[in-house]
């Protein structure tokens, strides 16, 4: 597994099998460059022949154009909930555009169907729906090693944002769903798509589903610490920002201002920014430098 920072999902690289090289997850787009140069140093002059995504949030696929265009041969297989919004690229619906967030264009060759298997370095992986952090989400599940990568359905401590909850559809039941599949698969060690490999997987799930018992208890909770995540995720990439400029790209997110309407309504939306800012600040994610916000 390549480890990497929030910005860029993990990669997992799998090597050998009648199948040949595979990699699970490209990070984001300005990482692309180095995700190209990891894989190339793992595989070592083999090519690289499948390209997998649990999910296509952009920290998971924003490498792929880079990595297609390095092998161009390479067939790119996808969760089967957003193959024809790919195919036609559609921006908006893949939630690059409503989230402010950059993914280079990239073609889909194929789907992870749930309930089917895929080699992987010789080994059957086993393909799982892991809806609620996003709806079209899979896991994949190795039962001899008992080995899952999980995504971003389970890290360690928590899980990723519940989407579809901030768009007015369901999400909290399906992310409880998904940990239920989990506990029920009894994986030995989990790989997440950020943070580093675990082993004591009950201790995880019980974590999580406390953090899940909160948000559905108290949904605005949920819309604020979306809010920051998302906000933070942005200065991820910009590293420097200067206060009016971040406050300029909320505004003209659409996400955002929809997070604003449904949640925050009663609050201007110039001193919501202020607020989020704030809080970040005080939790030790940013420091500011007069009128700039610097990532920590």
């Amino acid at each position: 597994m390549l480890e990497r920072g929030w910005l860029s999902a993990n990669n997992i690289v799998f090597q050998g099998g009648a199948g040949g090289a595979a990699l699970v997850d490209s990070g984001y787009c300005t990482h692309s460059a180095q995700t190209v140069a990891l894989v190339e140093a793992q595989l070592a002059g083999q090519p690289l022949v499948r390209l997998l995504n649990t999910h296509l949030h952009s920290d998971h696929c924003g490498g792929n154009a880079a990595l297609q265009q390095r092998w161009p041969q390479v067939q790119t297989l996808i969760p089967p909930g957003h193959f024809q919004q790919v195919r036609a690229w559609d921006a908006h619906e893949l939630s690059y555009e409503p989230t402010g967030q950059e993914c280079p264009q990239f073609r889909a060759d194929g789907v992870l169907q749930p309930g089917s298997e895929i080699e992987l370095a010789g080994r059957a992986w086993q393909i799982h729906a892991a809806p609620g952090h996003d709806p079209h989400a899979v896991l994949l599940f190795e039962p001899d090693a008992r080995v899952l990568i999980s995504g971003d359905a389970l890290w360690e401590n928590g899980f990723g944002v519940i989407f579809p909850e901030l768009g007015g559809a369901s999400g909290f039941a399906e992310a409880a769903d998904t940990l239920d599949i989990i506990e029920q698969l009894a994986p030995r060690i989990v790989i997440p798509g950020h943070g580093s490999v675990f082993g004591d997987v009950p201790a995880a799930l019980a974590r999580a589903r406390q953090r899940l018992a909160v948000f559905r208890a108290q949904p605005l909770k949920h819309a604020r610490y979306a809010a920051k995540v998302l906000l933070k995720y942005k200065l991820l990439e910009w590293q420097r920002v200067s206060e009016a400029d971040s406050r300029a790209w909320l505004l003209a997110t659409p996400h955002f201002r929809a997070l604003h309407a449904q949640f925050f309504a009663e609050h201007d939306i110039h001193a919501w920014h202020d607020a989020l800012v704030h809080e970040l600040e005080a939790s030790g994610a940013l420091r500011r430098e007069g009128d700039t916000l610097v990532n920590v």
